[in-house]
């Protein structure tokens, strides 16, 4: 059985992708959670870095590379039609190199609230950019998912999104704003999130975070041990 080691769940955007795609795949896996902060990963992980899949000799690190190496053994990891699976491929590497903006100012941070008094113009573009993505993906392909009736692995590489625009109140238009409401709703990213907000553990530089995005208006979080 594959083992696959992520972080924190609260804060860990990285680790949740193969995790959710694993998950709604029902590909069995054991996970091994690590505390940022907390815990050093170069015993397991090459990078020193998480998500890393473990396949008894085979070590593998970075969300896309396990994903392309789940793929080679499992079927619904990328569409089967090939128009849909070039879009989702593309649309992925595009969330997994870019968005810098979105991923400093509106950090994962699953069991919290923020109202954001204002955004940048770089960050308005990311957000921007990511809902035209969407809204094509759904146009194109029928939803209810970014390339058609069944998630995939483009949707695994937006559900850091997804929490990340609840958590700081970002709306989107068209039938993205759905898209949003679709994905809170699967039960591998509910089943994420419960595990998220039962985490008693903190890390500072997340937290930090915070103050600097906006004003934690809900914390939803078991409180801190």
């Amino acid at each position: 059985m594959y083992i696959l080691h992520i972080a924190n769940k609260n804060y860990s955007s990285w680790s949740l992708r193969p995790w959710v795609l694993m998950r709604a795949l029902d590909i069995p896996f054991s996970e091994r959670l690590h505390r940022l902060g907390a815990e050093t990963f170069t015993d397991f992980s090459p990078s020193g870095k998480v998500p890393c899949l473990v396949d008894i000799a085979t070590v593998v690190w970075d969300s896309l590379a396990i994903t392309e190496y789940l793929a080679e053994d499992h079927s619904g990891v990328w569409p089967a039609d090939a128009k849909a699976r070039a879009w989702a491929r593309s649309a992925a590497a595009e969330m997994h190199s870019g968005f810098a903006t979105l991923r400093n100012q509106h950090g994962m941070n699953v069991g919290v609230r923020v109202a954001v008094a204002q955004r940048p113009a770089e960050l308005l573009a990311d957000i921007a950019r990511i809902a035209h993505l969407w809204n094509e993906g759904l146009a194109r392909f029928g939803g209810p998912f970014l390339a058609g009736s069944e998630f995939s692995a483009v949707d695994a590489f937006f559900a850091p999104v997804v929490f990340r625009f609840r958590s700081y109140g970002v709306a989107v238009n068209g039938a993205a704003a759905g898209y949003v409401d679709t994905m809170l709703a699967h039960p591998a990213m509910k089943e994420w999130e419960a595990a998220a907000l039962a985490e008693d553990f903190r890390e500072s530089e997340h937290e930090a975070e915070l103050a600097v995005a906006g004003t934690v208006t809900t914390d939803l979080r078991t409180p801190a041990g």
